[in-house]
């Protein structure tokens, strides 16, 4: 798993920007039914001193590997579900239920005489007071296990990730498993949420998500911290990085070549906290599918569960309800996380580069300077201005092309690892804030004309002018449009 890669560091540009890429996501493991009865509770039962709860509202929704596939439906992924369950009501239910959520389900099985698994929790008062389940928790007969990997191999075909979410029901049988061991060298990305996650050790999984009991058992003891067992982590699971989540505590991600990289959670009820697991899960893999680093991959999924753990029963997040949630801090948390990336790629002795600008139609004068940017170290970070400061500088006529269009055209070139943008006409405090090595501009300007030269002077940098290709300007590809 690599944790650099071309993103956004505005994190609110970004569930756009994923969803665009619209990554095929391949989902195997258990469905299940969530099931939700609430009601007021204000007496016992005159047999028994149990509590009666007077029913006032009776929900269902697609739990487990369901639930995750139905976050990624919403985050904009194409989602392909692959499972068994029950050849029952319950299984025609659920089924229905995903397809409406925007899933791909013709590579669901349904099994005859097997039982669909479903677990329903009696609320009152806000607090769960039972928890009832049912259905089969036996391995599929060896014929279904077959069919079903046949199913398996048609629906990675072509895909950008395959999610396993393996919960013990017995969906996952070695046949499965060997389609997946045969097909792991092409399978792009592959992202792990099992109870047994050493089970999964041969396959090499980029990414793994056990919470803090499940490190705990991976570990044979309960440590202080998480942020000291990477490498016994990554050693347990055979996973390239491993993210340890903590509920309130947040998680932490714990990769090679970078320091803990850790979140903090919006905290909620206990009782809320239901399938927040699955959202998570399936955010983080829909941004490291599309080449988002891991840090920034697990900045998005914590706010994903953070909308999710906030409200009642199981639910999805969206990408207009991701994006409000990442805009409520926005402007100073996305520079503020760009630093903290900024730092850990230079202790890990990366050579930053910064270059900004409008970028407002980009050109051969643009790539050319961007590509010589990148070759004077290792990370090259792209500031743009906001649209009101295109507009302060360039007329009420720019831009042309919105803040989230020109970043998600500069993102698309491999010579950028990550943009950003800026809303003051210079970028000086954002240079002030990421230090970094090169500060890079085009070949129109000298090291006198720039203000930023003194700033980064004074902490050590270096200023470059690179070259300039004349009649390559965005102004003249304007005039030769309109002109046309």
């Amino acid at each position: 798993m690599c944790v650099r890669g071309t993103v956004m560091a505005l994190m609110v540009d970004l569930p756009g920007m994923l969803a665009q890429r619209r990554p095929r996501i391949v989902v195997l493991g258990d469905v299940m039914v969530d099931g939700w009865t609430t009601g007021r509770c204000d007496r016992l039962c005159r047999e028994a001193p149990a509590p009666v709860v007077d029913v006032t509202a009776d929900s269902t929704a697609p739990g487990g590997a369901g639930n995750t596939a139905a976050n990624l439906a919403a985050l904009g992924a194409e989602t392909v579900m692959v499972s068994a369950l029950g050849d029952d009501q319950t299984g025609q239910a659920l089924l229905e239920s995903l397809r409406d959520a925007g899933v791909h389900t013709d590579h669901v099985l349904p099994v005859v005489g097997r039982v669909t698994t479903t677990k329903r929790r009696i609320i009152a008062s806000d607090q769960v007071m039972l928890r009832l389940d049912e259905g089969d928790r036996s391995p599929l007969p060896p014929d279904m296990d077959e069919r079903l990997a046949t199913e398996l191999r048609r629906a990675l075909h072509g895909c950008d990730a395959v999610l396993v979410g393996d919960y013990g029901t017995g969906v996952i049988g070695p046949a499965v498993k060997q389609v997946l061991r045969q097909a792991r060298r092409e399978i792009p990305l592959l992202a792990v949420d099992a109870h047994d996650l050493e089970a999964w050790r041969e396959l090499r999984p980029s990414v793994v998500t056990p919470n803090a009991a499940e490190a705990t058992a991976l570990l044979g003891h309960k440590p202080d911290s998480f942020e000291s067992y990477g490498e016994q982590l990554r050693s347990k699971t055979g996973a390239a990085a491993v993210v340890v989540t903590l509920d309130r505590e947040g998680t932490v991600l714990l990769a090679p070549g970078v320091p803990p990289h850790r979140t903090s959670a919006d905290p909620a009820p206990d009782n809320h906290a239901t399938g927040a697991g699955d959202t998570f899960v399936a955010a983080l893999t829909m941004a490291a599918a599309c080449d988002v680093p891991l840090t920034t991959a697990v900045s998005l999924a914590q706010a994903a569960a953070d909308v999710v753990v906030h409200r009642p029963g199981t639910s999805v997040c969206g990408q207009a309800e991701l994006v409000e949630r990442l805009g409520r801090h926005e402007s100073p948390s996305a520079h503020e996380a760009l630093a903290r990336i900024v730092a850990e790629h230079r202790t890990a002795g990366r050579r930053i580069v910064f270059t900004n600008g409008c970028f407002d139609v980009l050109h051969r004068g643009h790539v050319s300077y961007l590509e010589q940017a990148k070759r004077l170290g290792d990370i090259l970070i792209v500031a743009i201005n906001d649209d009101a400061s295109v507009r302060r500088l360039k007329g009420p006529e720019r831009p042309v092309n919105t803040a989230a269009d020109r970043a998600a055209v500069l993102a698309g070139l491999s010579c950028v690892d990550y943009v950003t943008q800026f809303a003051d006409d210079t970028p000086a405090a954002l240079i002030r804030l990421l230090r970094p090595d090169v500060y890079a501009k085009g070949g129109d300007y000298s090291e006198n004309m720039l203000p930023e030269t003194p700033i980064v002077q004074a902490y050590g940098g270096e200023v470059r002018i690179l070259d300039y290709i004349a009649d390559h300007s965005t102004s003249a590809v304007i005039d030769r449009i309109r002109s046309a």
